[in-house]
C-alpha cells in the first residue's frame, strides 16, 4: 500500500489528485471542529457517552466524534448513504427507477443522481430536526428558552453542512483519488483513532495507579473527600482501568480483525464459463473460456449498518423513555434487550445474515446472468443454457452468500464479546468502524494502481 502511494505521488497528474483530496479532507476536519450556536457542548458530550451503544453512537462513530460535539458538520454523511440505500432499494420496487438504472445509460445514471441529492437533503433535514428536538427536550442547549429563531439557525446549520459533504464526497469522485462518500467516512472513523489510543493510555495509568496503591478509598477519603464519594470514584475509576493483557488482548484481536478482513474482501469464487464456437463467414468467434467471479462479500458493510439500526432500535427506545428502578419489570425488560447482552448479540447476527442474503438477491440477479450468458453463447460446462444454469447460479450464490454473512457477523459480534469480556461498551462497533476502514484502505490503493495502469498504457498508445 505505502509502495503504490509512493509511486502514485511521483506522478505529476495523480499527486494532484491526491492534493485535491487532502485537502478536501481538510476542509472536512475543520467543519468538524466549528460548532453550531446555541448548543451546550458539554451537556450534549455526556449525553451521548451514555447513550454510546444506541443508534446515536453509532452516528457518532460514523461522523468522527462530530455528531456529540454538535459541530456544522454532525451529521456528516450519514443523510447520503440513508438517500443512497433508499433509492437503491426503491429501485427494485419501482419499474421507472428501474428502467433509469438498467437503460438509461449516462444520463439515467445522472438522474438517479440527482433524485438522490434531494433525498439527501428531505433526510438531513428531518435528522436535524430530530436532532434538535431532542437537545431541547433533554435540556441540551445553552438558551433556556428556545425559540423559532434558534431551532432555525441549529436545524439550517446541520442541514447546510451534511448537504456541503455530499457536495465534497461527489467533488473527489470526480476530481481526486477513489470514492469520494467512502473517503470522507474513512476519515471521519480515523479521526477517532488517536482519541482511543489516548484512551487506552489513561486507562493504563489508572489501572497502574490503583496497583500501586497510588488510588484507593482511603487515599480519597485522606485527599478530602466523603466516603461515599470516595467509593463512587473509585468504583467509576476501576471500570476504567485497563490492565496490560486487556490492552495486548485489544491490539491483537484489531490486527487479527483486519488480517481476516482483508484476506476476505478479495475472495471470490469463480464460476467456469465456456463460450461455443460459431463461424461468421470465414473467421471463427468464440471457443475461449472464461469465469462468472462471484464475491464472498458482496454486499460490503451494509448489512452491518442496517442489521446495527434495527437490532439497537430497542435500546434506544428505553434510553429515551428511562429504564425504571432496579428490580422493576422495566428494568428486567432493559437488561434483557441491552446491547451487551446475548440476546441482542445472537439478534444481531440473524439480521446480519438476513440483510446479506436480501442485498445479494438485489445485486446479482441468476435468471438475467443466465439469460446474458445464453445470448452471447456463453455455457458453464455441465447445465444447459436457461433455467438449469440459473438453478446452478443460484445455489452457488446462495453458499457464498451464507459464507460472506458470517463472515460479516463473526467481524461485528467479535468486539461485541471483547468490550463484554474487558467491560468496555466502547468496543461495541468497533466491527464496523475496522471494516470500512479497511474496505475503504484497499480501494482506494486499486483506483490508484488502476489509474496508474491507465496512464502507463495511454503512453505505450503514443
Amino acid at each position: 500500500m505505502i509502495q503504490t502511494i509512493r509511486k502514485a505521488w511521483g506522478i505529476p497528474e495523480l499527486r494532484k489528485k491526491i492534493i485535491f483530496t487532502l485537502l478536501i479532507l481538510l476542509i472536512f476536519r475543520i467543519g468538524n471542529a466549528i460548532p453550531v450556536p446555541f448548543i451546550s457542548v458539554e451537556l450534549l458530550s455526556a449525553y451521548l457517552e451514555s447513550q454510546s451503544t444506541t443508534i446515536l453512537g453509532l452516528y457518532n462513530v460514523m461522523s468522527g466524534g462530530a455528531f456529540a460535539q454538535a459541530t456544522l458538520f454532525a451529521l456528516s454523511i450519514q443523510p447520503y448513504i440513508n438517500a443512497s440505500i433508499i433509492i437503491q432499494l426503491l429501485t427494485v420496487a419501482i419499474p421507472y427507477l428501474e428502467r433509469l438504472a438498467k437503460d438509461g445509460g449516462e444520463e439515467g445514471k445522472k438522474k438517479i443522481q440527482s433524485i438522490t441529492r434531494y433525498t439527501t437533503v428531505g433526510i438531513a433535514l428531518l435528522q436535524a430536526f430530530g436532532y434538535y428536538m431532542l437537545m431541547k427536550n433533554y435540556g441540551l442547549l445553552s438558551v433556556s428558552d428556545p425559540n423559532l429563531w434558534h431551532a432555525l439557525v441549529i436545524i439550517v446549520s446541520f442541514m447546510a453542512g451534511s448537504s456541503f459533504v455530499m457536495w465534497m464526497g461527489e467533488q473527489v469522485t470526480e476530481f481526486g483519488v477513489g470514492n469520494g462518500i467512502s473517503i470522507i467516512l474513512f476519515a471521519g472513523i480515523l479521526s477517532r483513532v488517536p482519541t482511543a489510543v489516548s484512551g487506552l493510555y489513561d486507562g493504563f495509568r489508572t489501572w497502574l495507579s490503583i496497583a500501586n496503591g497510588e488510588l484507593s478509598v482511603d487515599a480519597l477519603v485522606s485527599a478530602g473527600l466523603t466516603q461515599e464519594v470516595a467509593e463512587s470514584y473509585f468504583a467509576s475509576a476501576q471500570s476504567a482501568a485497563m490492565a496490560p493483557w486487556v490492552i495486548l488482548l485489544i491490539l491483537v484481536g484489531v490486527l487479527a480483525l483486519i488480517m481476516f478482513i482483508v484476506f476476505i474482501n478479495d475472495a471470490e469464487r469463480r464460476l467456469p464459463v465456456q463460450y461455443a464456437k460459431r463461424q461468421v463467414g470465414r473467421k471463427m468467434y468464440g471457443g475461449q473460456s472464461s469465469n462468472l467471479p462471484m464475491k464472498v462479500n458482496m454486499s460490503g458493510v451494509l448489512p452491518i449498518i442496517f442489521a446495527q439500526s434495527i437490532a439497537s432500535l430497542p435500546a434506544t427506545i428505553l434510553a429515551f423513555t428511562g429504564t425504571g428502578e432496579e428490580g422493576t419489570f422495566s428494568y428486567a425488560v432493559a437488561q434483557f434487550i441491552d446491547t451487551k447482552s446475548v440476546l441482542y448479540m445472537i439478534f444481531y447476527f440473524l439480521m446480519i445474515i438476513g440483510f446479506s442474503y436480501f442485498y445479494s438477491s438485489i445485486q446479482f440477479n441468476p435468471v438475467e446472468i443466465a439469460n446474458n450468458l445464453k445470448k452471447q453463447g456463453g455455457f458453464i460446462p455441465g447445465f444447459r443454457p436457461g433455467k438449469p444454469t440459473a438453478d446452478f447460479i443460484k445455489k452457488v450464490l446462495n453458499k457464498v452468500t451464507m459464507f460472506g454473512a458470517i463472515y460479516l457477523g463473526i467481524v461485528a459480534i467479535c468486539p461485541l464479546i471483547l468490550g463484554k469480556i474487558v467491560q468496555n461498551s466502547a468496543l461495541s462497533i468497533g466491527g464496523t468502524s475496522v471494516i470500512i476502514v479497511v474496505g475503504v484502505a484497499l480501494e482506494t490503493v486499486k483506483a490508484l494502481e488502476s489509474q496508474m495502469l491507465m496512464r502507463q498504457y495511454k503512453g505505450f498508445l503514443e
